[in-house]
């Protein structure tokens, strides 16, 4: 039997809760010194999140406001429920920006109600996607990032990071688009570069001076660069009067109000937000759980995906009742609070509570923060995304290079929306042809071993000419069985004097109806040639399956082995024979 692959991320039991890592990973230390390293990280986490949540909202056409509740919301909860010790959930760039485009891409969900209806569209988009990811975590879904594939997800990944810096060139530009201009990434960056003259001195130059600081104090990865960086910005915008220069400026920001209310829209409106909310859904958990996954095999850490699943579902979920936005485990926030040092969930509570200290102290005077520098926040907190790195080693590994080019061109030309749809399509499409055109070796015995190999011209001497022993390599269900019986008639054919086949179903754990029906229908063809079909590796479902089904034929004991050498010898029985 060949060895199990299990995921180096353990899963716990369904029903029991996976020990804190945390706790075995700060036993060697103090408790004082491990609340001073949450504490540090809580405080650069908090530096982080607070320019992005403002960023972010902007990327889903939101008020501010919608993005600073989404924040808070995501740390309360997630520090309270979560399982990873290094998440932070809160807005994230690749949901805010395929949250706006589903709401856009349907026009009439919006209809007459303009801004405001935007907004319940929107917070009804979060909750469907909260709620499909709550009951996703109760059927234990939580392996649904695997069916997109990585590649898919990384292409998707870095083209969205390319659109979403491309549209941020006119507000660090100061560039006016015309009407002409679509907000398609490509149009945009084509204006941009073909109209230099059309750029706004004064917004290039705040643009140019955040970015280079943003640059230099990330030399000192404990220092919270990007917002340092807009302090001073808003300092410098009231005691320069940048506004008189024209650097247009973020203006007033409501504060979060926290009240719970239902989004208010007609059933006609929830259908069709329920449509658009399967590709958020795959955005959240793949990208969240690609970020906790990684973190925890880079720390020794153990993760239940099922629970991950329940408590983003739950985080999206309140965040959209509290008029918050759609949130997720990004990897920079969750990735700087590693490197920071964090121990433990605490490092979220105090994020969250130097996020509540700072808006409450300091959310008056965020109206006079420069656009160009709110760009540059967007840019640089995307900086892990453009990393080509990744991307090179899949090249160089000659794998796959269809899918990342693929997934990364349909985020440009067709769209973020329909470029994720397109992504997940193309890694289904994938999965299931590869899965529809299964590769069917042949066995041999590895001279008196009992362990049977794949047939090579140089251990054909081994086979027995009555026997046929053939294992598909992949699972038998709708897509492959016929295949897989098509191609075993076919060796049937080619073979004189054959009296037994032996399919060994070591790669099916179950076996669905179009797969039995395939068996019983392969059986009865071999009959007719006056061949017995044995099947070998036969899992325990399986067993009881056939033998539930067709006890005197495929489900009798005879004819199911657990091994493929026993059931040679058993067919090599001249009872059998006979």
């Amino acid at each position: 039997m060949r060895p199990d692959s299990p995921d180096s991320v353990s899963s716990a039991p369904s029903g029991r809760s996976v020990p804190a890592s945390s706790e075995v990973a700060a036993a060697p230390a103090s408790r004082a010194t491990t609340r001073w390293n949450d504490g540090v990280a809580g405080l650069c986490v908090a530096g982080l999140l607070l320019p992005e949540a403002v960023a972010y909202a902007g990327l889903a056409h939101l008020p501010v406001s919608h993005g600073l509740t989404a924040m808070l919301v995501g740390l309360a909860l997630y520090a309270l429920l979560g399982g990873s010790r290094f998440a932070i959930v809160a807005p994230t760039s690749s949901t805010a920006t395929l949250s706006a485009a589903a709401v856009l891409s349907a026009p009439q969900l919006v209809g007459l109600g303009g801004a405001a209806q935007f907004v319940q569209a929107s917070m009804g988009l979060a909750l469907l996607a909260g709620g499909l990811l709550c009951l996703l975590a109760w059927a234990r879904q939580g392996q649904l990032s695997a069916f997109v594939s990585r590649p898919v997800l990384r292409g998707f990944a870095f083209a969205l990071a390319i659109s979403i810096v491309i549209k941020q060139l006119p507000d660090a530009l100061g560039l006016q688009l015309p009407a002409g201009v679509s907000h398609d990434p490509l149009q945009i960056l084509a204006y941009a570069l073909t109209h230099p003259q059309a750029w706004h001195g004064p917004s290039v130059a705040v643009a140019g001076a955040a970015g280079l600081a943003v640059f230099v104090l990330r030399r000192w990865p404990r220092l919270p660069a990007t917002l340092l960086v807009i302090v001073v910005a808003i300092w410098a915008a009231h005691g320069f009067d940048l506004q008189s220069l024209g650097v247009a400026e973020v203006g007033a920001v409501e504060a979060p109000q926290f009240k719970p209310a239902w989004p208010t829209l007609t059933m006609s409106v929830w259908l069709q937000l329920a449509e658009l909310a399967f590709g958020l859904v795959v955005l959240i958990f793949a990208e969240s759980w690609g970020s906790m996954r990684s973190l925890a095999l880079a720390h020794g850490d153990t993760l239940n995906p099922d629970r991950e699943l329940l408590v983003l579902g739950a985080c999206n979920m309140a965040s959209a009742l509290l008029q918050g936005m759609p949130v997720g485990a990004g990897f920079s926030a969750s990735a700087a609070n590693a490197s920071a040092g964090a121990v433990s969930r605490w490092a979220g509570f105090v994020a969250l509570l130097a996020s509540a200290l700072a808006l409450w102290l300091a959310l008056p005077s965020l109206h006079a923060l420069p656009r160009p520098v709110l760009a540059v926040a967007v840019i640089t907190a995307l900086v892990h995304a453009l990393n080509p790195r990744p991307l090179l080693q899949l090249w160089r590994m000659n794998r796959d290079r269809v899918l990342l080019l693929a997934a990364g061109l349909a985020v440009l030309v067709f769209g973020v929306l329909h470029g994720m749809l397109a992504a997940i399509a193309l890694s289904l499409v994938v999965a299931l042809r590869r899965f529809s055109q299964p590769v069917v070796h042949e066995l041999v015995e590895m001279g008196q071993t009992r362990n049977f190999v794949v047939l090579t011209p140089s251990n054909a001497a081994a086979v027995v000419p009555s026997l046929l022993v053939l294992r598909p390599e992949e699972p038998l269900f709708f897509a492959s069985a016929e295949r897989v019986v098509a191609d075993v008639m076919g060796r049937v054919r080619g073979r004189d004097g054959l009296l037994c086949v032996i399919l060994s179903l070591e790669e099916s754990s179950d076996l669905d109806s179009t797969a039995v029906e395939c068996l019983l229908e392969l059986d009865q063809r071999l009959r007719s040639r006056g061949v017995t079909l044995v099947l070998s590796r036969v899992k325990e479902a399986v067993r009881e399956l056939l033998t539930r089904w067709d006890p005197q034929g495929l489900g009798a004991p005879e004819r199911m082995f657990w091994s493929v050498a026993d059931a040679v010898a058993g067919s090599l029985k001249p009872a059998n024979r006979a």
